[in-house]
């Protein structure tokens, strides 16, 4: 009997932008278009509405259209990877139920980030309580470790509790905490669970490690150098690879990371209007602009085509 139950995911993920329009709703058009764009030039999925998103600037009205829109649009759910913690239990279930329904193959899960210094016996109550509420069997949850933004890390004893209680549920966490060695560590000690690079510069050692892949911002506008270090991480060329990866983050990190790419995608697209994030995010200046377009020709960096103009 086949089963339906969703396959455990690896490879390249894009921390998916978000566009907006003028007054600051979300652009489902290009959204859909960028999504497209990304799976057809290298992505084998689509992390949207996470961080690179601005996920937690949006309603949870925004987030559910969203990802409707995408299905809408042609975008298998079996390629999504929603990001859908809130601070609230019944928003993050909301937004769970949601992403099951149109067939995502996985979810991103923020803990609850508004309260700090909780123990590991409140976080397991709340993923506890998230998982119990959707009781889908379909529901696979990818934790997400992102100290910096969230202040909330999720340590390996609580991992390893959430395994044990909902091994079917809990497979995988993306680590932004930009420590190769807490990456490499959680791949070690639990065989088969997904671990995902949230730094382009750290996809070759925990691939090395074991590691499932990859879901980065850089990837927003560079799916075919992520998909060819994917590819190629255990040949000849492996280091040159992620040099090259590494090289074009520091590019643009050396500019506010979320503006920065958001201004090269609308160089790329001719739309103005993917420069604008929703406050409290700034749009990259002018001068910013010309001088991050000018290391990225330096550097020589190009992207794959795409035809997002003609949506306007």
């Amino acid at each position: 009997m086949l089963s339906n139950k969703p396959e455990i995911l690896k490879g390249v993920f894009a921390a998916a932008l978000t566009p907006q329009n003028a007054d600051l709703s979300p652009n489902l058009t290009d959204h859909a278009a960028h999504c497209r764009w990304l799976l057809d030039n290298g992505c084998d999925g689509l992390a949207v509405l996470g961080t690179t998103g601005e996920a937690n600037s949006f309603s949870v009205g925004e987030r559910i259209a969203i990802m409707e829109n995408l299905v809408a649009n042609g975008i298998s759910g079996k390629t999504m990877m929603p990001g859908v913690g809130c601070c609230a239990i019944p928003d993050t279930v909301e937004l769970t139920k949601k992403a099951v329904d149109l067939g995502a193959s996985g979810v991103l899960m923020l803990p609850p980030f508004y309260y700090k210094g909780v123990s590991d016996d409140g976080l397991y109550a709340a993923y506890a309580e998230t998982i119990e509420r959707v009781a889908d069997d379909r529901l696979r949850v990818y934790l997400y470790h992102i100290p910096p933004v969230s202040q909330m890390p999720i340590s390996i004893d609580l991992i390893e509790r959430l395994v044990k209680a909902y091994p079917d549920t809990v497979v995988g966490l993306k680590d932004s905490s930009g420590v190769i060695d807490n990456m490499t560590s959680i791949a070690k000690k639990f065989p088969g669970f997904a671990v995902f690079s949230g730094g382009d510069h750290l996809t070759l050692p925990l691939l090395q490690a074991g590691g499932a892949g990859c879901i980065t911002a850089v990837c927003n506008i560079a799916p075919h150098w992520l998909q060819e270090l994917y590819q190629g991480w255990q040949g000849d060329k492996a280091q040159e690879l992620q040099d090259r990866m590494a090289n074009l983050r520091d590019i643009i990190i050396s500019f506010p990371q979320v503006p920065a790419l958001r201004a090269v995608k609308a160089r790329h697209t001719g739309v103005d209007g993917w420069r604008p994030s929703r406050p409290p995010l700034p749009v990259l200046s002018d001068a910013d602009s010309k001088a991050l377009y000018k290391k990225l020709d330096d550097f020589g960096f190009s992207m794959p085509d795409q035809a997002l103009a003609a949506a306007q």
